[in-house]
């Protein structure tokens, strides 16, 4: 059974002026729609490019919440909009759709996300240790193999990157490059093979002291990823032994290690 709902849909662009001087800006514009059961924002929006706007600009590939292409923020809270049911809101309000505002704006629900691409090659790469045997493998345990795991469902949506608030509120974003790449870091740190030392970077580029482990991050995750207490907090204490242990400096002085 269908039902009407109305959304209200950023509409803008990207302008070369500042806001202000006849740049920025943009507006929320209401369109009403036929619902139909089980439809997710996603579904409403490409509903409205078919039937009422279709200069509507909108980044998606899979539908299926695995590709990470449709974040936006739906009332405020960064979502994929193909994972965000129609029904999870009540019938009678208009539900809001916005960019993400962590990211420059493209056009309408696009945002340019490129900053992030250049982040990751920052990271100093995953660095095996030499083989174990002389066959050229290695030898690991199941613990050791099954830790890094949860840090590889990472789709690239950035919606914590988004939720950031010193991404977010603050801009810092050449300061500290955010939860995705300390998780993306993390996944690196705890592999068993892993010998690269990542603990400066992480310090100064990464910015890691930043992050007050407000786990705004973890809450947004669509895959469930417990990015502050799993990948964060330990890093910011791998940190902290490397640079800030006053027993671990004096051993570091009495063995040079």
């Amino acid at each position: 059974m269908s039902e009407q709902r109305r959304l209200r849909i950023f509409r803008g662009a990207r302008s070369p002026k500042p806001e202000g001087k006849g740049g920025g800006g943009g507006e929320l514009k209401e369109y009403i729609i036929e619902a139909g059961e089980g439809m997710v924002v996603l579904d409403a929006v490409h509903k409205i490019q078919a039937e009422q706007a279709p200069d509507l600009a909108v980044r998606w590939n899979c539908k299926a919440g695995k590709c990470g292409s449709c974040s936006a923020e739906i009332n405020g809270q960064p979502k994929l909009m193909c994972m965000t049911r129609l029904s999870d809101y009540p019938a009678e309000q208009p539900l809001t759709v916005t960019p993400m505002k962590a990211f420059p704006l493209i056009r309408d629900l696009v945002t340019d996300v490129s900053w992030n691409y250049e982040v990751n090659k920052r990271i100093p790469a995953f660095a095996p240790r030499a083989p174990d045997k002389p066959d050229g493998t290695w030898r690991m345990q199941q613990y050791e193999v099954e830790r890094p795991q949860e840090f590889r469902k990472c789709i690239e949506c950035f919606l914590c990157q988004d939720v950031c608030h010193v991404l977010r509120a603050h801009g810092k974003h050449q300061e500290f490059i955010g939860p995705a790449f300390l998780v993306r870091a993390a996944a690196y740190e705890t592999h068993p093979l892993d010998v690269a030392d990542r603990r400066d970077f992480l310090k100064t580029e990464g910015g890691i002291a930043y992050c007050n482990i407000t786990k705004c991050c973890t809450e947004v995750c669509p895959e469930s990823i417990t990015i502050t207490d799993n990948a964060i907090i330990p890093l910011k204490e791998r940190v902290v032994d490397a640079h800030y242990d006053p027993l671990a400096a004096l051993w570091r002085k009495l063995t040079g290690k």
